[in-house]
């Protein structure tokens, strides 16, 4: 009997929760624009961090953030902050989670503008998946991105976090050259 190897992106074969996040929504065009929001917020958790400490947290921060709905995060209060800087099941850091609280006020902010978060975030791309070169850590595009999010208040949103956000939300598939998941993309 033989058995298929899957040839995934390297980072992947960590770990199985890792090789499953990458076979299942890594790379995946998200166009929800809460889902959106809250992978960006992630991803500057991560900031420092490995993406493997925030995948392992990712239930506890939904809980902590209200299921990262932005109406419910734009009313946190100095007692939620306290709330959350106790809570040992996400990264305890006031400046990633006051960042969270105004990146919500910024998503509302656009959407009682009537500018829908999902149309702005591919705007960047013409609504395309672009395809990556699985070799970069930042590019022109996520340079371009982090500055009119930087110009739009939020915080942790350098061109480094922007460019993994860009990956893992399917903007750009950035899956190595031989990972079954580039294959099978039609970016």
């Amino acid at each position: 009997m033989t058995t298929k190897t899957v040839t995934r992106c390297a980072w992947a074969d960590s770990d199985p929760l890792m090789a499953h996040y990458h076979d299942t929504e890594w790379g995946v065009p998200q166009r929800d624009p809460r889902l959106l929001w809250e992978t960006l917020m992630l991803e500057g958790f991560q900031a420092g961090l490995s993406w493997q400490v925030i995948l392992r947290k990712r239930e506890a921060f939904r809980a902590a953030f209200a299921g990262f709905d932005p109406v419910k995060v734009a009313a946190f209060t100095e007692d939620d902050i306290q709330r959350l800087l106790a809570d040992p099941g996400i990264v305890r850091s006031r400046a990633k989670i006051e960042a969270t609280i105004a990146g919500a006020r910024i998503f509302n902010a656009m959407q009682a503008r009537g500018e829908d978060f999902a149309e702005f975030c591919w705007s960047f791309t013409k609504g395309k998946a672009i395809r990556g070169d699985a070799k970069a850590s930042e590019t022109p595009l996520s340079q371009a991105i982090s500055k009119e999010m930087k110009r739009r208040g939020f915080k942790f949103v350098g061109p480094t976090i922007v460019h993994a956000w860009l990956q893992a939300v399917g903007i750009v598939d950035d899956h190595a050259p031989d990972c079954f998941r580039r294959k099978a993309a039609k970016a």
